[in-house]
């Protein structure tokens, strides 16, 4: 069961590197912008607030400040055996996976396709055809199905290869106390491999963005948008792995695996923005592939989170038997959702 889970994802990881360089390739575009373009990309890099030295230094402490905060938001769960309240059968643990999951929501609808779309309708990349299709939202969409397609293809290939023995001693009159074992025990699996699902393809979403955005920012020597930057990202990174951190909780890994989950998790925007530092000479964020390899990333990234946080997350707790019983707690649910929505949504005014 945790084989095929992890062959869905590994799949899905290898199509979402091949798409990104094709796009790369298909959509580099030869066409020479206009003397205006030209002036417009140049003006976007110049400014009183840009210092390397000052942004060196703010990096060096956005690295360790947002790793520990990685650290603490998607170890807290994991640790819930030691916190009763904590456990994913007490209300405070979907008050707090409720919260992160609205984080989750905001961060790909007010923070990741915001982003993808100021890189892809950039001046520094000809008007055709980037400024003549609206790409962001159109790759989201298909990020988005890609993922649904993913979550419902493991479910089917799960039920289909493991239900089986429960249908077959459904027929024996002789076999009914060993069919409702079966049935129980199957549906037990079948929801711990769409945890596990879920757990993977939330973190791969996860784990693409934070590259992208440590390597923009370690790359940066604009310290006027380093420094709130740096405030936003902790707190996006403690309230977002926190969400993980619920999800690898119910999917019962061994302790091998959750350490690579977590181990890949809060080293990301930190080695983004260390490998940023060591591109600084090299890298320009303004050159057009840099800009069509970062807002394709993004949007990928965007409909991954969406999806997951919105279906995956959100749908599947609300739809659930526990909250469709307690009115009450379904409705301080909602409420803590948004308020994490709102304030991550609050977060975009600085980054």
């Amino acid at each position: 069961m945790a084989e095929s889970a992890n062959k869905f994802a590994r799949a899905f990881s290898f199509l979402l590197v091949v798409g990104l360089l094709l796009s790369a390739t298909v959509f580099q575009a030869a066409e020479a912008k206009s003397e205006e373009e030209a002036a417009e990309c140049t003006a976007s890099r110049s400014g009183a607030c840009h210092d390397k030295s000052k942004s060196l230094r703010l990096n060096c402490i956005a690295i360790g400040c947002i790793l520990v905060a990685s650290v603490i938001g998607v170890s807290l769960p994991l640790f819930s055996r030691a916190v009763p309240a904590l456990q994913p059968d007490k209300d405070l643990f979907l008050l707090v996976k409720s919260f992160a999951s609205g984080v989750i929501v905001a961060t790909g609808f007010m923070h990741v396709m915001p982003d993808s779309w100021n890189d892809l309708t950039s001046p520094c990349l000809p008007k055709a055809p980037w400024r003549l299709f609206p790409f962001t939202p159109f790759i989201t969409m298909i990020a988005a199905y890609s993922t649904m397609m993913m979550d419902t293809f493991a479910t089917a290939f799960y039920e289909k290869s493991n239900l089986a023995p429960a249908a077959a001693s459904r027929d024996d009159p002789n076999g009914n106390a060993q069919t409702v074992e079966l049935m129980l025990g199957d549906r037990k699996d079948s929801d711990l491999m769409k945890n596990r699902v879920v757990a993977q393809v939330l973190e791969l979403g996860i784990v693409v963005h934070s590259v992208v955005i440590g390597l923009s920012m370690g790359a940066s020597d604009n310290y006027c948008t380093i420094r709130p930057l740096v405030i936003a990202i902790c707190f996006h990174q403690l309230f977002e792995g926190m969400g993980l951190g619920g999800c690898i909780t119910q999917a019962e890994y061994e302790f091998k695996m959750k350490a690579i989950m977590v181990f890949f998790f809060s080293v990301t925007t930190p080695g983004g923005i260390v490998l940023g530092i060591l591109l600084q000479r090299i890298y320009d964020e303004d050159s057009p592939m840099a800009l069509i390899v970062v807002g394709v990333l993004n949007a990928i990234s965007a409909g991954l989170l969406i999806y997951m946080a919105l279906v995956d997350l959100l749908a599947a707790e609300f739809k659930g038997p526990r909250l469709q019983r307690n009115i009450k707690l379904q409705s301080i649910c909602y409420v803590v959702a948004l308020l994490g929505s709102g304030l991550m949504s609050l977060m975009a005014k600085w980054a």
